[in-house]
Formats: structure tokens, C-alpha cells, sequence
């Protein structure tokens, strides 16, 4: 079970302000430690609370150059379509930050998502097996130096959905959806192996609407029954869950970071 940390704060202001610097502390530790800093963002509200990366002191102090970005999950669409994460990622955060265009690994366009997900996992293996991602020496699976990991409000993460079987795949590095219960409907997504070969994973969760589902998902009963997808992510380093009010009500104030 992987080290668990839970930072609460206030509001989403609050949270977005905290994951800054939090993300700026593990770019620095990486680029010392290998040279490099492997990011997988996600899609939904995520992005929005990236939005201090982009302002100063980050977006003049990180070492951008060094970064390379990865995406979790994507709809099966192109790349200027309003419901592809990759321009989500790009026109709120990515093209805001001078990340080399060659250290972006989109998802492929013009393919078919049993394609597109065996494609993105031949390249991942490729930059495996080029050095330029790590190995984990648990999995063998690419080892991401740190995974940004939103939440639905039925407890999914990724495309990984509770009734969906692909959620229990063992093999597989990348896997696609063809019924994501909301549109776009053809979807490729990481694996939980992948997932939880990270280093790190930060889990931003945010607003009233996935209040019900962490409550599961971290509650006292969290072990009890049929686990949702939220609690089946535990990297090989460090969870950290970042919380505001609206999803985690505060319950004792010392709980506060």
C-alpha cells in the first residue's frame, strides 16, 4: 500500500496554489535525480487548478525543457475537438509553458481506439526501451515520475469506469473504451498496472459534485464490498490527495495543511 498523504485546503484557490509549488518541488527533485521529469495529466477540472504553473514565480523558475507530458486517458477524436483532453491540456496550460512540442506525446489522431491504444503503448514501451522513460523494477511497466489524477463523481479515475471490465486488466499498458457512459463514447485510457507504476500520483479532487464518491472511496468503510476505481490507485512511491471543502468537508481543523 503506498504512502498516503492528504492535503486539505479551504477552497479550490487554496488547492490550486499548494499543487503549484507541490509540482514544482518534484520538477526540481527529478531533473537533479535523472534528468527529466515524466508528467501524465488528466483531463476534466484538472487542468483549471494547473492554472499557477503558468504564472510567477513557476512559469519562470521551472526548468521546462526537461519535462515530458503524457496523458492518462483521451476521447477517440482529434486533437482541436472541444472533447479531446490533449486541447484541453494544451490551450490551458501546455501552450502557456515552453515545453519542447517534440516532449508532448499526444495520442494519435485518425485511428481506431483499439489502435490508438495499442499505438500509445508501443510508444511507451519504445521509450522504454530508448531510456527515455524509466522502468519500474517491480512491474517492468514505464514508471512516470509523477501522474495527475483527477476524479468522477461515481468514483472513477482515468476511463477506468466501476462497471467496466477494463478496469481489471492485468497486462495490458494502454486499453480503450467503447462505451464510456459519458460521451464521447470510444475513449483509450491507462491501465491501473501503468497507473500505479508511477513514482508519485496526486489525486486533485475538488468540488461538491465528488463529495459522495470520496467519501467512499477514504471514508472508514472504504475496504468494505465492491471497491470503486479510486481505490484501487496506489503508486509504487507516494499518493498525495488534494482536497478543498466542497469535496471533504473538514471534520477537525488539525486535519487542515
Amino acid at each position: 500500500m503506498a504512502p498516503t498523504k492528504v492535503v486539505r485546503k479551504s477552497t479550490e484557490e487554496e488547492v490550486a496554489v499548494v499543487l503549484a509549488d507541490y509540482i514544482s518541488q518534484r520538477s526540481t527533485k527529478y531533473i537533479a535525480d535523472h534528468g527529466s521529469f515524466s508528467v501524465v495529466l488528466s483531463g476534466g477540472t484538472l487542468i483549471d487548478t494547473l492554472r499557477k504553473l503558468v504564472e510567477p514565480p513557476y512559469v519562470t523558475s521551472i526548468d521546462w525543457s526537461k519535462w515530458l507530458i503524457f496523458f492518462l486517458d483521451e476521447r477517440v477524436v482529434s486533437h482541436d475537438d472541444p472533447d479531446s483532453n490533449y486541447k484541453l491540456a494544451y490551450d490551458g496550460f501546455l501552450s502557456k509553458v515552453p515545453i519542447p512540442e517534440s516532449n508532448i506525446y499526444a495520442i494519435k489522431e485518425g485511428l481506431s481506439p483499439e489502435e490508438a491504444a495499442e499505438e500509445y503503448e508501443q510508444r511507451l514501451k519504445d521509450l522504454v526501451a530508448n531510456k527515455k522513460l524509466r522502468a519500474s523494477p517491480i512491474t517492468g511497466f514505464a514508471k512516470f515520475d509523477l501522474m495527475l489524477v483527477g476524479m468522477g463523481p461515481e468514483g472513477h479515475v482515468a476511463s477506468l469506469f466501476c462497471w467496466h471490465f477494463q478496469r481489471f486488466e492485468k497486462e495490458k499498458w494502454v486499453t480503450f473504451v467503447m462505451d464510456s457512459p459519458k460521451p464521447p463514447s470510444k475513449r483509450i485510457t491507462f491501465t491501473f498496472p501503468l497507473i500505479n507504476s508511477a513514482s508519485e500520483i496526486a489525486m486533485v479532487v475538488t468540488g461538491e459534485e465528488v463529495g459522495d464518491a470520496l467519501k467512499l472511496t477514504m471514508g472508514p468503510h472504504a475496504s468494505y464490498g465492491y471497491p470503486l476505481p479510486a481505490q484501487k490507485v496506489s503508486p509504487e512511491g507516494e499518493l498525495t490527495w488534494f482536497l478543498d471543502n466542497a469535496a471533504d468537508p473538514p471534520r477537525n481543523p488539525c486535519c487542515i495543511l
